[in-house]
């Protein structure tokens, strides 16, 4: 099997004139060449007339905490500005844009609605319509497997549920490259957009990260394969009072609270019989986030097969068990950030569903359910 190269190595070799133009890229050291050379030092080493970066959450060093805003500074690779698009703005605006003659966007995304590198894309590709200059996405796989037939729902709902972690509706688990998703929104939201995406070549769809290629730690809580592929289902636990993880060196892989008995649990979960993984009871004390400093008990997941494992299902299961088990405990958890500095409503935006404490309380279904729907809606964008 060839090794796979990303949209950035296709660029280096294939940009020809273009190289003198003026350019910005959005990107964080998560973006690297096939050979581990950072995109933006890659492009100035290639020659390249690169002008301004501009950074997501967590800043051009992906080191950034969850939800904390990230300042315009220096980069210290290249010596360029770095605006950041994750504190005072969340789009480039037209002075940023000025003199600029194209804008490259390279940055790994995880397949997940909820996590927010998605949502810059749709606002650089908002400000780049606006002003009428292209924009290249440099395409990278999905770590967690693109095979549309795993997608899993719910639909966002965009009247009630929009935010910086879910915009536009599209699945939780999407199983897209953000090159696909940003063809589809530019024929359906922007048209006028002049849009290029630059493909991964030796990709196919059934490919999952660690086993197909390598897995990049995009975020200070997303650095293993399990944690990503986990990461769907166990991020939604930030809606409860449950730890994630954070704060540990096992984030969405490990979850629990002061008040869990995690033999209860585990034999509670153990009946549901969850494919794709390996579950056993933990006890842990959080360095930061919630419950930083106090022991939890709860559960550690081993993703044993990825292929199998429905990580939507799994935290949707996972948060009817525990309420089952502690009704007088579990209670909805306000979770501050820059795109919701007062918390507020933050499992409805995770889910992309309004009321989604109150369903669950009265252990209504959560339907999940996309497909054929969003197989036959992606399908005119795919590109592997």
């Amino acid at each position: 099997m060839q090794p796979i190269q990303y949209g950035i190595d296709h660029l280096l070799r294939q940009a020809g004139n273009s190289k003198s133009i003026p350019l910005a890229l959005v990107t964080n050291d998560a973006a690297a060449t096939a050979d581990g050379l950072l995109s933006r030092v890659a492009l100035l080493r290639e020659g390249f007339n690169l002008v301004k970066l501009f950074s997501p959450e967590h800043g051009i060093t992906r080191a950034g905490e969850d939800g904390a805003p990230m300042q315009h500074h220096t980069d210290a690779e290249t010596g360029l500005p770095v605006t950041s698009l994750y504190g005072t703005q969340q789009a480039p605006t037209s002075n940023d844009l000025r003199g600029i003659e194209s804008v490259l966007f390279d940055i790994p995304d995880v397949g997940c609605r909820f996590y927010t590198y998605l949502w810059t894309l749709t606002h650089v590709m908002e400000a780049c319509a606006k002003n009428n200059i292209p924009l290249v996405v440099l395409d990278r796989p999905n770590p967690t497997g693109a095979l549309l037939t795993l997608a899993e729902g719910p639909l966002l709902n965009e009247t009630d549920c929009a935010s910086f972690i879910g915009r536009w509706s599209i699945p939780l688990r999407h199983c897209c490259t953000l090159g696909e998703l940003a063809l589809y929104f530019a024929a359906t939201r922007l048209p006028g957009l002049r849009l290029q995406v630059i493909p991964v070549s030796h990709y196919q769809r059934h490919f999952i990260s660690p086993n197909d290629f390598p897995f990049v730690p995009t975020s200070p809580a997303m650095q293993y394969p399990d944690a990503a592929q986990l990461y769907p289902g166990t991020g939604l636990l930030e809606g409860v009072n449950i730890n994630e993880g954070r704060g540990t060196h096992h984030p969405f892989t490990v979850c629990g609270a002061p008040f869990i008995d995690s033999r209860t649990l585990l034999h509670a979960w153990n009946q549901l019989a969850i494919a794709g993984i390996q579950t056993s009871a933990c006890s842990y004390k959080p360095g930061s986030g919630l419950y930083a400093g106090e022991t939890c008990h709860g559960l550690k997941f081993t993703v044993i097969n990825p292929q199998p494992l429905q990580p939507v299902a799994l935290g949707i299961a996972l948060l009817q068990t525990l309420l089952r088990l502690y009704p007088q405990h579990l209670t909805e958890r306000l979770y501050p950030t820059v795109a919701n500095p007062g918390g507020s409503g933050h499992l409805d935006k995770l889910l992309g569903i309004p009321n989604t404490w109150k369903t669950l309380q009265k252990r209504q279904p959560i339907y999940l359910s996309v497909n054929p729907y969003w197989e036959t809606t992606m399908k005119p964008y795919l590109i592997y």
